[in-house]
């Protein structure tokens, strides 16, 4: 594995992945480590106008519509910042592959092989190195959500949606249990953080 590798924090609505991405991106700047941090979908400009099209709660995207918006989010983080990264920089992904299927193949029903071969058009030989997969029961993701002060539209979802989603992670976790690390999001940050960052020094 490349001392430079790409890193994914996957998980369902308010199951910590954003915190501990951050967490991550702290850590490494005070090991001055050189690393890009990007979210899907999002991460450039172009990606990040996909974005707001996406999670709009007034749009109303068909479940395929919604999948290609995802997918050209993708397209365009791969072409103008992982390609020119791989290999220089740790890359930080907050959601990538292993969301999609989770949620457009477990969550929506999708047919998986039209997901991958996609996915396989636009990543070419780019592979991820490692997953961190984090999980929440659903009453603690309800208590987070109505924190929130603003929802969009992947927030608002039945609850039956996130469990086949989260089930369809622990799949893919299970199936790939070499370069995945469930972190269990309901106990406490900081053990989590701690489980985390001495993951990431093995890692790099």
């Amino acid at each position: 594995m490349s001392k430079n590798p790409i890193i994914v924090f996957e998980g369902i609505e308010s199951s910590g992945k954003s915190l501990h991405i951050k967490n991550v991106a702290k850590y490494l700047r005070k090991k001055n480590r050189k690393f890009i941090q990007i979210r899907e979908p999002g991460g450039n400009i172009n990606s990040e106008k996909i974005r707001r099209l996406i999670l709009n709660k007034k749009s109303n995207f068909n479940k395929t519509t919604d999948l290609l918006l995802y997918m050209a989010s993708r397209s365009e983080n791969v072409e103008k910042t992982i390609k020119n990264n791989i290999g220089k920089k740790i890359i930080l992904i907050d959601r990538f592959v292993d969301s999609t299927i989770a949620y457009q193949h477990y969550g929506m029903d999708i047919d998986l092989n039209f997901i991958n071969s996609i996915n396989k058009f636009i990543l070419k030989n780019i592979t991820i190195d490692f997953t961190f997969l984090n999980i929440v029961n659903e009453l603690n993701m309800k208590i987070r959500l109505s924190k929130r002060s603003n929802l969009n539209r992947y927030d608002i979802f039945k609850m039956s949606f996130y469990k086949k989603v989260q089930f369809g992670f622990i799949k893919l976790a299970i199936k790939n249990k070499k370069k995945y690390k469930i972190i269990d999001s309901n106990i406490e940050i900081e053990k989590n953080k701690k489980i985390i960052l001495n993951t990431i020094d093995k890692l790099i």
